[in-house]
């Protein structure tokens, strides 16, 4: 009767598991927060910024409920793979590590990486003779963190955040000489901050594309092709009918520089 019972329930199990995501009324969507201005929460709780609203656009041009499901950064692609959500929208640049495991969209944002100081540091650049033994900040299992960790692990001291929240109080604290973020991130944790204390060094970064890839996608798993097909007709329709752009305008300050 247990080994019917056991068999009866795993075929229930993999005929559901063939209902493709998108044949669903509502999809799930994983996201890190907080990751100003991208995603980040309101005093009341609630959850906005650029991809929590593009998201949510991208759902109602589908025509589709989207509910959104919090996880922190270190586990979020293995939460894809074992179903906690449908999609990925939390600022993940496309790169070909990702690639080999999820489906992405097509990008729609291509943001720039920054480093950042206390405005009285030193460093006017980051290169291996300015970073030596400085202590560099990084939010663990990102980009920046292995573009940070290849170029400058041998002759700096490397910390892992799991947020940039995190990273920033080190860097009040003077733990840290110099922070490497999504410039977007950077700039409404430190440079927008009341105090006003730091400072771009250098120039912005976004090459080599073996780190920065091609910018933001959507993940997906690799067998929901047609759910990502339906996320792609609505960001073209989007950035066709204008709602991008002014999405873009709120958070970003200014126009895309190009569709």
């Amino acid at each position: 009767m247990k080994k019917l019972l056991s068999v009866t329930l795993l075929g229930a199990a993999l005929i559901a598991g063939t209902v493709q995501a998108s044949d669903k009324e509502s999809i799930r969507i994983g996201v890190d927060v907080p990751y100003e201005p991208m995603e980040y929460r309101l005093p009341s709780g609630e959850l906005t910024g650029f991809d929590i609203e593009l998201g949510n656009a991208l759902c109602a041009e589908i025509g589709i409920e989207c509910e959104w499901v919090v996880q922190g950064w270190d586990g979020i692609i293995p939460g894809l793979m074992a179903r906690k959500y449908d999609a990925i929208m939390s600022s993940m640049t496309i790169n070909p590590d990702r690639r080999e495991v999820v489906l992405f969209s097509d990008p729609y944002f291509t943001p720039p990486s920054a480093w950042f100081a206390p405005a009285d540091s030193e460093i006017e650049a980051a290169f291996k003779e300015t970073l030596e033994g400085k202590n560099i900040g990084v939010q663990r299992g990102t980009l920046q963190d292995n573009y940070a960790t290849d170029r400058f692990g041998d002759v700096a001291n490397i910390s892992r955040y799991a947020t940039a929240d995190d990273m920033v109080l080190d860097m009040e604290a003077g733990r840290l000489d110099i922070v490497f973020l999504d410039f977007p991130v950077g700039k409404s944790t430190l440079l927008d901050s009341e105090a006003n204390e730091y400072k771009v060094v250098g120039d912005m970064i976004t090459e080599p594309k073996k780190y920065f890839g091609d910018g933001f996608g959507i993940a997906f798993r690799k067998r929901d092709e047609e759910l990502a097909k339906k996320f792609n007709e609505a960001l073209a329709t989007l950035k066709e009918n204008g709602t991008y752009d002014k999405l873009f305008e709120k958070y970003f300050g200014q126009a895309p520089k190009s569709k």
